[in-house]
Order: structure tokens, then sequence, then C-alpha cells
């Protein structure tokens, strides 16, 4: 069943990208990359957080098309597939406490809904299909090991479960399907972007520092891998314009070395920026995990090296808060992080 990849598809202004779940955080910032490239996008976007706003800067795009819809939902699916020939999967229900807070939902979305929606790729004449997963699914690691993409998995979280389940369905199907999966295993986003996110470290950090807000960080030299949302927009592009022999069925750690960063190392970081910051520690928190990963095989496959580094990050972002511009954080909070949803209980399947 393998299909030969034609130098039609080779253009990008011969593709139609559909990107579930464009309205959060990194899918706007991937969305119009892919548009600044030349592809066509679609976006398919449940909105679960008052977000709609976040992709109206380009609606006046002619190659952007938007549909308002659940990926569970199946009639919506199939019609949002007709005339695609790549498939990009942000969606879903995204973070560990946020799966905790609603793991009703959390299965609906995450498990049965992510099955059933890789169930309905098949057969439809797609070329790329990129799920994305999560460096969380390493969860607890030594100080001195470094996670490749065979490193042993030990997801902690019902998110982080769902991914590897998803991981396993999708490369499972080698041999059994007309289109070509990649996996990538993003690092912790941070950056700039039409939807900030605030209840994620990087800009946690800097903006509880910058208001002079009291600080507790639990377990300081816990190591996590962190990538801009701009370089996450360009190592799908490049999934998407590689040879279909070196992404097909693959598993690549999304980021860089350079990203690798203890919680410590982030706050110094800050402390750069804002050196009259109040910073309190403190062992022992409510989330272990502890994973430095290895991006070599992004590196030497896909010749990636991310353009930001954390300390681009909080720069970028000081500066923003410096200028007023996430004055409205705290009447929002659901805008700015993924705090409460209004799932219903009985969502199409």
């Amino acid at each position: 069943m393998k299909k030969i990849l034609t130098k039609t598809m080779t253009d990008p202004s011969q593709r139609r990208v559909l990107v579930f779940g464009a309205g959060g955080y990194i899918g706007p910032v991937v969305t119009e990359h892919l548009l600044e490239l030349g592809y066509k996008v679609r976006a398919l976007d449940l909105f679960l957080y008052p977000t709609q706003s976040v992709l109206e800067d380009l609606s006046g795009n002619p190659g952007f098309d938007l549909v308002p819809g659940d990926h569970c939902d199946r009639p919506m699916v199939e019609k949002a597939l007709k005339g695609v020939t790549d498939v990009v999967v942000l969606s879903g229900l995204v973070g560990d406490p946020i799966t905790k807070k609603y793991p009703d939902a959390s299965k609906k979305i995450n498990d049965e809904g992510m099955r059933a929606l890789i169930g309905l790729f098949k057969d439809r004449g797609l070329d790329r299909v990129i799920f994305v997963s999560t460096c969380s699914n390493y969860g607890l690691i030594k100080d001195d090991e470094l996670a490749a993409e065979d490193f042993e998995l030990t997801p902690l979280s019902l998110y982080a479960k769902a991914k590897v389940a998803m991981e396993r369905e999708l490369l499972g199907l080698k041999g059994k399907v007309d289109f070509h999966p990649t996996v990538l295993r993003f690092a912790t986003a941070f950056g700039l972007a039409p939807r900030m996110r605030f209840d994620l470290t990087i800009s946690q950090f800097a903006r509880d520092m910058r208001l002079g807000r009291d600080m507790q960080v639990y377990d300081a030299e816990t190591w996590r891998p962190y990538c801009h949302v701009r370089d996450f927009g360009d190592v799908i592009a490049q999934v998407l314009a590689a040879p279909v022999e070196a992404v097909a069925f693959e598993v690549f750690n999304a980021g860089g070395d350079v990203n690798n960063f203890t919680k410590q190392m982030i706050v110094d970081t800050i402390l750069e920026f804002l050196p009259d910051a109040k910073v309190a520690y403190q062992e022992q928190g409510p989330d272990p995990r502890n994973y430095r990963v290895d991006f070599s095989k992004i590196r030497e496959r896909l010749k990636f090296e991310p353009r930001y580094t954390v300390r681009d990050g909080i720069e970028e972002l000081v500066r923003a808060l410096d200028n007023n511009m996430f004055a409205d954080v705290d009447e929002r909070p659901n805008f700015y992080g993924n705090y409460e949803i209004d799932y219903p209980p009985s969502a199409p399947q």
C-alpha cells in the first residue's frame, strides 16, 4: 500500500494541511508559518477554552479556512478531511493538571476520540500524518541519563499515558495504511503567541517574578526540555517537506539540546533581567517528572536546530510584560491557561 510521493505533492501550493487543534497555544503559530510557506491550511478546533480570536488575523488569507468542531465528531471530521493532503494533530485535552481534573473528558478526547480519529485517516489518499506527542512520556529518569527516542517510556499522568497509547496505535499501522505517520515528542513550549499560556513553567515564572509575586519553586534541580513555539512551526514544516523515507513511521524528540534546562536555570536566567525578584525553594513538589532529552536524531535526520533559546524567550516575554501586553491575564485566566472546560458528557463519537 506504499504511496509514491509525486512532484506535485512536494509543492506546498498543491497541498492542503488540516491542523487539528489550531486554536491553542502552538496551533496559530504553526498555521501562520505553513501559510507563509505556501501551504493551504484548514484549521479544526473545538475551542474548549475561549480562544476563538487567536485565528482572526488569518481569516483574510485565501489559503486558510476554519472548521469549528470536535475531533471526536466523525461526520465533522469526514467533512473537514475532504480535499486535504496532509494532517497535523495538535488537538486534545492538553496537560497533566487538566486531564487529572477531568478524567472522563480526558478518556473521551485523548483516548477514545483520538483512536477513532486515527482510524478515519485510512484510505483517504493522505500523505503525511503528524501526531504531536510529548517528552513527558519519559517520566522520571536519572540526572545522568539522556532520553533518546528508544528510551523506556514511563508516563506518569493520564495525559502522557494517552499519548504513549496513541503513538503505539499509529506506529502499529505500518504496512496497513496508505498514509505516512510521524510522531513528534514535543518539549515544553515557550515563547510569545496569539494565545499565551501562563500556566507553563517559563511564562509563569517570568510573569510572577516580573509582578513581584511570592514565587515558590519546587524541586529546582529537576530537568525538562523546552522549545519555542516558532521552532515547533519549523519542525512541522520540515517533516512535511522531508523525503518520505526519512520520516515515515518515525519518532522524533522535537527540540534542541541547548534548551534542556532545570527550573533553577530558568530562574537564574530570569534573574538576569529581573535581579530584584524574590524566589523561594522547596523540595518534594507535586510534579516528580525529571528528564533530559537527546535531540540528536532530529538534528541529524532533519537538520533541525532551534533558532530560539530559553534566554531568547525570557527576554521577549519580559519585554512584552514591560509593555503591559498581558494586562488582562487575571481577568481572563481560562484564555491564558488550561484550567476549566465545559465538555459535553454526550459528545459525539
